[in-house]
């Protein structure tokens, strides 16, 4: 299955809603935001700046079609954590905007010191799942890890994903769960 690079605003826009729709049962994202409204309204705005800059920097794929994405940070790079931040401080209220923001800390606490490539975001539209997109572009970023002798991380915020990034060579260095929130699987694949 063919990948693309994603870029221009169009794209963007398409890779934010195919992420909404890939998410829309996801138990983090609607752990954060579990009323329908509310998830529709703030996980758009969050999944954009979680990807800026993945997009501006030519990091972040999609399927040929575009119902699946891939959002990768590569190594030495991180996002900006300040409008990510504000998403969550406008959109999230007391003991769950504290929450939140002790989940986003912990994920980067597990994040290994060494160089690495980040897939931050991964994501197949509902109607597309189980037909080799998510593989497909877990292989494409993970080929270019492999060219740079580079590790991978990620945190799976659904357990049945796990499987999928085992099968990738991934292995679960922990689990996160702060307050009432679902568990969250820290993942490292070593360089190769």
């Amino acid at each position: 299955m063919k990948t693309a690079t994603i870029s221009g605003d169009a794209e963007v826009d398409r890779a934010i809603g195919t992420l909404v729709s890939a998410f829309e049962v996801d138990p983090v994202a609607r752990w954060m935001y579990h009323a329908a409204d509310q998830y529709l309204l703030h996980i758009p705005r969050l999944f954009r700046e979680l990807g800026a800059s993945s997009f501006e920097v030519g990091a972040a794929h999609r399927s040929h079609d575009g119902a699946g994405v891939a959002i990768w940070f590569p190594p030495g790079m991180h996002g900006d954590s300040a409008p990510v931040e504000a998403v969550i401080a406008a959109s999230l209220a007391g003991d769950m905007q504290r929450d939140v923001s002790a989940v986003f800390e912990m994920r980067e606490h597990y994040r290994p010191s060494e160089p690495h490539w980040h897939l931050s975001l991964i994501g197949v539209e509902g109607s597309h799942r189980n037909k080799g997109y998510g593989a497909a572009l877990l292989e494409h970023g993970l080929r270019q890890c492999d060219r740079e002798h580079q590790a991978a991380y990620l945190c799976s915020s659904n357990k049945k994903n796990t499987s999928l990034y085992q099968r990738h060579g991934f292995e679960i260095v922990a689990t996160i769960q702060v307050g009432s929130s679902p568990p969250i699987y820290p993942m490292l694949r070593r360089s190769r």
